[in-house]
């Protein structure tokens, strides 16, 4: 059954592949040219799901994403880890000698930032989308442009890729996660891995208790990430994922802490990516 999904970004895109590797091909994409207007699209009904980054294992937490989760009350069904292989591409019967300027998205320019050190005639510009750089150069035929972007952005675009995996360091993931409206969501009693936000008095030792009491419950912390609750200088929000080997554990523990924060709130609960 196709399911109508957001992504950030266009065909050819890090999030296009997710969409199309997680739902198996079976999914007709909604391309959105920002994290805001595809949110938008989720509140909207105009998908049933989005495709949202939100961690790279070298640049870390996309900390806006983590807001727009919460402050749109989504919820988080699933997640995909993503091996990320930036390659070089250009129009067909040139070479690198050839080009001016290569045009891409910041992270992905900083992430091959060594790799063009060998190459100091060229200029590296910074785009919105990687995708859609090189829909651009296909599109409008510039020769002397390259574009950092996926493999299968030069696949769709017909751009011939000049060198593979140019990124410095090779082991590069980002983790995406897939949202809904919470109000869609359907109970799992299958899920191993849950995304918690949490905030505490600001007093010694709150949050020390808090995570004794996930280490007593069984809980393997891997994520913790703060960010300041803006109407309340001083205090923060707590951002948190868990993983677990009975569903006991994590109800058992999700109770007491119901009980000792302030505010407490479930950003999803699903199984972890394979």
């Amino acid at each position: 059954m196709e399911t109508k999904t957001a992504i950030q970004g266009i065909k050819g895109s890090f999030h296009h592949a997710v969409a199309m590797n997680y739902f198996h091909q079976g999914v007709k994409l909604e391309e959105c040219l920002s994290f805001d207007t595809l949110v938008a699209a989720v509140l909207d009904a105009k998908v049933q799901h989005a495709v949202m980054a939100l961690e790279n294992s070298i640049a870390g937490s996309i900390i806006p994403n983590y807001a727009l989760i919460d402050r749109n009350d989504l919820s988080i069904i699933g997640e995909y880890n993503l091996t990320i292989h930036h390659n070089l591409m250009a129009l067909e019967g040139q070479s690198i000698a050839d080009l001016t300027e290569v045009h891409s998205h910041p992270m992905a320019l900083l992430q091959c930032k060594a790799f063009f050190q060998a190459y100091p005639h060229i200029r590296l510009i910074e785009a919105a989308d990687t995708a859609d750089v090189a829909r651009s150069i296909s599109a409008e035929n510039r020769k002397g442009i390259g574009a950092i972007a996926p493999k299968q952005a030069a696949e769709i675009y017909e751009l011939n890729i000049f060198a593979h995996s140019i990124q410095t360091i090779q082991d590069n993931v980002t983790r995406f996660v897939i949202i809904q409206k919470k109000s869609d969501v359907i109970e799992n009693k299958q899920v191993n891995k849950a995304s918690l936000k949490f905030i505490l008095d600001h007093q010694r030792g709150s949050l020390a208790a808090v995570l004794n009491v996930m280490s007593d419950c069984l809980l393997n912390l891997t994520k913790i990430q703060s960010l300041p609750v803006i109407e309340t200088p001083g205090k923060y929000a707590f951002f948190v994922d868990v993983t677990f080997d009975h569903l006991h554990q994590y109800e058992k523990a999700r109770k007491i802490l119901v009980i000792m924060a302030l505010e407490f709130k479930i950003l999803g609960e699903y199984n972890t990516a394979k």
